[in-house]
């Protein structure tokens, strides 16, 4: 049987990768045909889906800085947007039920509200798996993406108590003795090596986080959160979590096939569905407003309320904790998980045209923004650069580092990770904090003095889009990028791209040609 799910999740993530879409819309439709065709799910399936969610959570640790929860754009537009959306939701079914729409005409203002709070969550599950594929989760926008996503997972641990009463054990307190083990974690990672105990490590962490915390009364993925961010400022932790990157997707499949396991739905729910589908838009201009009142960039308010526009697998748990307690109707939970599917294939879709959907209407977009913007997005730009890597990654910091030592303060190094820039600048690097993506901050660079401008970014998509951004900029210089595959480097080469360095095979043509003048004798 497990085969089946295997066989129908490959098919359909295949089908859809073919026109261009992400897979996981794919596995999305595997979970729903196969539960029209009367496949039960087994209990492994389950299993799968929570271990890929702890993994995921443990993985979203690792990169968060706690700092950023405390930031006022984080919190204060949480609590603002999940406060007001209730409001504006319950608003909408109340008139929904007055012109007597089925399923809509049962509910009353408590339930109502109900459902507007499972709605107002967004999916941890979805956005991180997007800002991964896209390399932005390092990103302004992708870490407040991150920054609220946690947010409303503390909101959902408090929501868990009240409504089901169970209160954390005493013992819960004890958790706090964690923090002064971090150490102990750190070392124990260190000792790991870099071979196959090194994901056994995170998978060890990871589950024992969840554990730990379950056993006291507390939501378990919140262990696993917790302990991913213990790690966070460890120099391994980028490894780690490399390390697990293909066990936590492959592990996701089976949560994505899970949602199509929870329910068949009739045509009338399919159409209650996309009702609620069509308001995720009254989400997305809530979430750029409250963005751009607390001061951050157009860009940054229009790509992080378009990433968080979707509905959560948590408001699934919320509204089968109103079924049970007989608040709602058990058709909700269907009409609720078609909801949060169709959000995610429409997520999928446009956040990644997303930036180009920026280029295009960044006028309109930058009308909205305050005109003092907060100090975080404000540009600084090294002065006297003539050369400029893009990407301060192991190969774009190992290229700054070469140029450093060849040109010296001519050359200058951006990247899109504000505290990795940090930590180079308190070393005396000449870096800054920049989104090669970003149409803005190439019109607001000076690129005369710009000879050379190195991508060495992983994504093919992202150089040729950044190629573009610097042409329409006026920028007139040599690009060179690097390449993975060759017809990788085939299609930055027609994007206009001056050279392009394929890493695995001229990497290898470099290594031979230093190495054999270790044994050449001048003649």
């Amino acid at each position: 049987m497990e085969f089946i799910w295997v066989l129908f999740a490959f098919i359909c993530g295949l089908a859809v990768r073919l026109v261009n879409l992400p897979p996981l819309i794919g596995f999305l439709g595997a979970g729903f045909l196969l539960n029209f065709m009367g496949i039960k799910p087994a209990a492994i399936l389950t299993h799968l889906a929570d271990l890929g969610i702890t993994l995921m959570l443990f993985s979203i640790g690792l990169k968060l800085h706690v700092k950023d929860l405390l930031k006022r754009e984080i919190w204060a537009s949480t609590l603002s947007h999940m406060g007001i959306w209730v409001i504006l939701f319950a608003g909408l079914a109340m008139l929904l039920a007055t012109l007597g729409l089925s399923y809509f005409d049962v509910l009353d203002v408590r339930t109502a509200a109900l459902v507007g709070f499972a709605l107002s969550f967004s999916s941890t599950v979805c956005i991180v798996k997007l800002l991964e594929e896209t390399g932005e989760l390092k990103t302004r926008h992708g870490q407040l993406s991150l920054g609220i996503l946690v947010m409303q997972d503390i909101v959902a641990v408090v929501f868990l108590v009240l409504a089901t009463g169970a209160v954390p054990s005493i013992w819960a307190l004890a958790l706090f003795a964690l923090i002064p083990a971090r150490p102990l974690l750190c070392r124990l990672l260190e000792k790991s090596g870099h071979g196959e105990l090194l994901p056994l490590t995170g998978l060890f962490l990871a589950l024992g986080g969840y554990e730990l915390f379950y056993l006291v009364g507390v939501k378990g993925d919140l262990g696993a959160l917790i302990m991913g961010i213990l790690l966070s400022t460890h120099r391994k932790g980028a490894e780690l979590n490399k390390s697990l990157m293909n066990f936590k997707d492959l592990f996701l499949i089976g949560f994505f096939l899970s949602i199509g396991f929870s329910a068949l739905p009739t045509w009338e729910m399919i159409g209650q569905s996309l009702i609620l589908t069509a308001i995720i838009l009254a989400k997305f201009v809530l979430f750029f407003l409250l963005f751009v009142w607390l001061r951050l960039r157009g860009r940054t308010a229009f790509l992080g309320a378009l990433a968080l526009s979707n509905y959560s697998e948590f408001g699934l748990i919320v509204v089968a904790l109103a079924v049970d307690n007989q608040w709602l109707a058990n058709e909700w939970l269907v009409i609720l998980a078609l909801a949060v599917s169709f959000s995610f294939v429409i997520t999928s879709i446009l956040y990644r045209q997303a930036h180009k959907y920026y280029a295009k209407y960044k006028d309109t977009i930058r009308h909205y923004e305050h005109p003092v913007p907060l100090a975080a997005d404000t540009y600084v730009q090294p002065k006297g650069m003539e050369v400029l890597v893009v990407g301060l990654g192991r190969v774009g910091r190992g290229a700054f580092e070469s140029l450093h030592r060849m040109v010296g303060e001519k050359v200058a190094g951006m990247d899109a990770d504000q505290f990795g820039v940090q930590k180079m600048r308190e070393k005396g690097a000449n870096v800054f904090f920049g989104d090669g993506e970003d149409a803005d901050l190439w019109e607001h660079l000076d690129t005369t003095h710009i000879k050379l401008v190195l991508l060495a970014l992983p994504s093919a998509g992202d150089c040729i889009n950044i190629v573009e951004q610097l042409r329409k900029a006026g920028y007139s210089g040599q690009v060179a990028a690097i390449a993975r595959y060759q017809d990788e480097r085939d299609e930055m080469v027609a994007a206009g791209i001056d050279n392009v360095f394929n890493f695995y095979t001229e990497a290898g043509t470099g290594f031979a040609e230093e190495s054999l003048s270790l044994i050449r004798h001048p003649a």
